[in-house]
């Protein structure tokens, strides 16, 4: 185990994947090793929004330094948006927090009917509630599937009906489950997430409704893999999150926990070894042109954030990269408000080469030399992830363009043109991507169109 290195580039030799490069997080070293394959299992890329419910170390690198390399990647728009996690507080914050989604099963959904109505939710009578998600799905009320709820929520603070921080949120309140059920009830069920609320708000939730507000938490795109795991570079083989394979084609997300499990216990112990037995493997040796190109890479791009001694820092041109991509490719898009964030996203990075400041050296522990690397890789990834959904027109689970819904305001699908994946292919450095389809073909079950109301 290696567990304070970092990878930071793949290692391609005669069309196959036989190594990588990594750099030490203590001490700067830049190492290559040979292998005769190579398995990514390195997670999602949630914190692109800057804002999200993945711990900070999580990152895109591994996955879009391999994609830079040649691999493909799926669907890289698919996020999925969890309704039930607690609110940003300030502009200090670097991350949010998950609830428990069992919250709703006793939780009731509330915002004030009056837009800018700031008064305590006690102060506020039962006939200036709005519950929403009961209002609008009555079939499903409060357990209406994420994508939804989410939408809903965000839509209810952009009307100016948000509670809390900067109307970043809305209101989950137990008071009607107490009631019937008494606290200790609710207090077996949930006491502990009670507890974690409580102790990040200060806020006690079995006297005052929570406040909860949607958060990115999944991501269902990914390096395209077949059904062997391997990436559309022979030896490059992908795991769990890192890849598109099981909600890839869903545009909803369901659990990273099965797509681990999957990948992990089932099918890679077999697939590998099949592989390796399948192919002959000359011997490779770090002095190969292929190793010593990747780690003059890692290092020029290494100096180079060294050197450009700007005035911002890593972090502020990561936040705004987050807001543009929450509000122009989150859980609700636009074809102009795509094109937009494309232009955007292309003048910031283009800033940020010439403006970012990476303080301390290269040659020991330097957190902002590491985010700063994962934050250049965003800029390229959030460039492609509105790429991909402005070339999706149609509406389906988490991902929602305005433009197809239906007369009530819910998702429109188009399976008979969208009823594919899209595999994207790195063309070369300041070369617009290709985009491949991969058609889907559903047998055991039918697509249909869902009506939650």
């Amino acid at each position: 185990m290696h567990p304070r290195c970092e990878m930071l580039d793949l290692v391609v030799v005669d069309g196959r994947a036989r190594g990588i490069v990594t750099r030490d997080l203590l001490t700067g070293e830049v190492r290559s090793w040979p292998a005769e394959a190579v398995l990514l299992a390195t997670g999602g890329y949630s914190n692109a929004f800057f804002l999200s419910t993945n711990a900070k170390g999580c990152n895109t690198t591994a996955i879009w330094r391999a994609h830079r390399r040649g691999a493909g990647f799926a669907n890289p728009c698919y996020t999925q948006i969890h309704p039930t996690c607690i609110p940003q507080s300030g502009d200090y914050q670097s991350k949010l927090t998950l609830m428990s989604e069992s919250l709703r099963n006793d939780g009731r959904v509330w915002v004030p009917k009056q837009d800018g109505d700031s008064r305590r939710p006690e102060a506020i009578a039962e006939g200036e509630r709005d519950y929403y998600l009961e209002r609008l799905y009555p079939s499903y009320g409060n357990l209406a599937p994420r994508d939804i709820s989410s939408r809903a929520a965000k839509r209810m603070c952009d009307e100016g009906r948000g509670v809390g921080p900067g109307g970043r949120g809305v209101y989950l309140d137990f008071a009607d489950a107490i009631g019937r059920l008494g606290e200790d009830v609710i207090r077996d069920r949930y006491g502990n997430l009670f507890e974690m609320y409580e102790r990040i708000t200060g806020e006690d939730p079995y006297r005052a409704p929570m406040r909860i507000y949607p958060a990115p938490h999944y991501t269902m795109g990914g390096l395209w893999v077949d059904y062997n795991l391997q990436s559309t570079i022979p030896g490059l083989f992908v795991l769990g999150e890192a890849n598109f394979s099981d909600h890839g084609a869903n545009r909803l997300g369901a659990s990273a926990l099965m797509q681990g499990l999957a990948d992990g216990y089932f099918v890679i112990p077999y697939t590998l070894g099949e592989y390796l037995a399948a192919v002959r493997l000359d011997a490779v040796s770090t002095s190969a042109d292929a190793f010593v190109e990747a780690e003059r890479a890692v290092a020029d791009r290494t100096r180079r954030l060294l050197d450009a001694k700007g005035r911002r820092t890593v972090d502020a041109f990561h936040r705004e990269l987050g807001s543009i991509l929450w509000e122009r490719c989150g859980m609700s898009r636009t074809a102009a408000g795509l094109q937009q964030a494309i232009g955007e996203i292309r003048a910031l990075r283009d800033d940020f080469w010439q403006d970012v400041r990476v303080p301390g050296l290269g040659s020991d522990l330097n957190q902002e030399l590491e985010k700063a690397g994962r934050v250049a890789d965003y800029f390229e990834l959030g460039e492609l992830m509105c790429r991909d959904a402005l070339e999706r027109n149609e509406s389906c689970g988490a991902h929602f363009r305005e433009e197809f819904q239906t007369p009530e305001g819910e998702a429109r699908r188009d399976d008979e043109r969208f009823c594919h994946v899209a595999v994207w292919e790195h063309a070369g450095e300041g070369k617009p991507a290709v985009r491949h389809v991969e058609p889907l073909e559903f047998e055991a079950v039918h697509l249909a169109q869902r009506s939650y109301k």
